[in-house]
């Protein structure tokens, strides 16, 4: 029974996550240009990881963007 209640609680916060999304995404529109607010609206943080060079020299670094509410979206 404790599953189950777990269960309906996330998915009361999936639906609640996914509300405020729709919600930041109408106030926002279509932004002509990507502004400091824009960005502060839509993203909880950015993740740089550390560079990485393989054996030819090629650099290569992972960027990851969280989402406010939604999370990463791959």
């Amino acid at each position: 029974m404790r599953r189950f209640f777990k269960k309906a609680k996330d998915l009361g916060k999936s639906i609640e996550n996914a509300e405020n999304w729709i919600r930041i995404i109408k106030e926002i529109g279509c932004p002509e240009e990507l502004t400091a607010e824009v960005l502060n609206a839509l993203i909880e943080k950015i993740i740089i990881h550390e560079a990485t060079e393989d054996d030819f020299g090629f650099r290569q670094q992972e960027i990851e963007i969280i989402f406010r509410f939604v999370g990463k979206i791959d």
